[in-house]
């Protein structure tokens, strides 16, 4: 039973109803069990901050954290399953390694929380899960699987399959070859639940590839699209009106450029990466901007650095980007913290410094978003997982 009291700093709660307060946390059992301003109670672990600034764990919402492994080439590339383009059974926790050095540089940084995705060479890629950066065995960190299934449009697939000579070698085809799946899924569903209806209709034959996109037409589970490009976008979001999904844009890189036709849709944008190079052409119109151009337009805004395209420990960096572009700062941790929470469906448990909550908090050495504040220490599920030590 391990409690930690984590006393005299500044603490950004990202809570509308106690947005900023100088005082204590009390983490207990993994969960903050108190906070407040007046003399705190006895611990016998006590963490002084020192006047330092502490706010929630950073969350990601889209990465590739332990499938691409720092440092190794194809022994350590399991994001994409290049043989099959239509792979909704394939789970992104049996290819993660939660022993590779970037879920290490990531808790350093200040970082939680990740989904962790399939790559995108696949129309439909496979199973997202959503875990906490600390631990050794994966099992132990999942705190949704699956989250979401990942969806992909746009040039990957196109490039991917075109040099296997078969489908999908155009967007035509990449969204085709979606939606084939989702109908026959439906199908495979309304047949099940016939059949427990009325005992005279036989059950479909199992099918692992229909069974994994059940949780998706039931929802229960979000359709993450890889979207680049303004049309793409649309093509996710005409797909996902067809079945009835949750959708999530991916990148969204001309997001931007549609954002009044976007606003009305009530549907979030994973922005990012936006510190790269203009590698292909659905990113020509790749821009810093677009953090604070798609909240302005009021779209719901998480950012992404999509490692390992951009190392997770440069999540932050990627936010000061965004608020010298001039993103709001506030919105600027949201897209990290609250935003990323409710995309998940987890808000009641991540993103927010809130009695009950999970305790996954950062202390920095000063303002989050100063660029010279250091990480000084990270709790996860209150226990304390980092302290700096120079």
């Amino acid at each position: 039973m391990e409690e930690i009291l984590l006393k005299n700093c500044t603490f950004l709660t990202m809570d509308e109803s106690n947005p900023r307060f100088f005082g204590w946390i009390w983490m207990k059992n993994g969960k903050i069990v108190s906070m407040g301003t007046d003399e705190p109670p006895a611990c016998g672990q006590v963490v002084d901050g020192r006047g330092g600034v502490v706010t929630p764990g950073l969350i990601d919402i889209h990465s590739h954290l332990g499938l691409y492994e720092d440092g190794l080439g194809f022994e350590g590339a399991d994001g994409n399953e290049d043989t099959d383009p239509v792979t909704p059974h394939l789970r992104a926790i049996d290819g993660v390694n939660p022993l590779d050095r970037g879920f290490r540089e990531a808790v350093e940084a200040g970082v939680t929380t990740v989904a962790v995705s399939p790559g995108s060479a696949n129309p439909i890629g496979g199973q997202i899960a959503l875990l906490k950066t600390a631990g050794r065995r994966i099992d132990d960190m999942v705190l949704k699987a699956p989250l979401a299934i990942k969806f992909a449009l746009g040039e990957n697939p196109k490039s991917v399959y075109h040099d296997k000579d078969e489908a999908p070698v155009t967007r035509m085809a990449t969204a085709a070859l979606i939606r084939e799946q989702l109908y026959k899924a439906r199908e495979y569903l309304l047949r099940m639940e016939r059949a427990e209806k009325e005992p005279e209709e036989d059950k479909p034959d199992y099918d692992i590839k229909l069974e994994a996109l059940l949780p998706l037409l039931r929802g229960e589970a979000e359709a993450h699209f890889h979207a680049h490009r303004a049309d793409d976008i649309f093509t996710a979001l005409r797909i996902a009106g067809e079945f009835g999904l949750k959708a999530v844009i991916i990148h969204g890189t001309e997001a931007h450029l549609v954002a009044d036709l976007l606003a009305g849709e009530q549907v979030p944008v994973v922005c990012g990466p936006y510190m790269t190079d203009r590698s292909k052409p659905e990113l020509r119109n790749l821009t810093d901007e677009a953090p604070a151009l798609l909240c302005r337009a009021g779209i719901e805004t998480a950012i992404t650095v999509d490692h390992p395209e951009i190392p997770l420990r440069l999540l932050r960096v990627a936010l000061l980007l965004a608020v010298r572009e001039g993103m709001d700062r506030t919105d600027a941790l949201r897209a990290v913290t609250t935003v990323p929470a409710r995309i998940a469906g987890m808000e009641q448990r991540i993103g927010m410094l809130r009695t009950g909550m999970d305790a996954d908090c950062v202390l920095w050495s000063g303002e989050p978003l100063d660029f010279t504040s250091q990480v000084q220490a990270v709790f996860i599920n209150g226990a304390p997982e980092y302290r700096r030590t120079v």
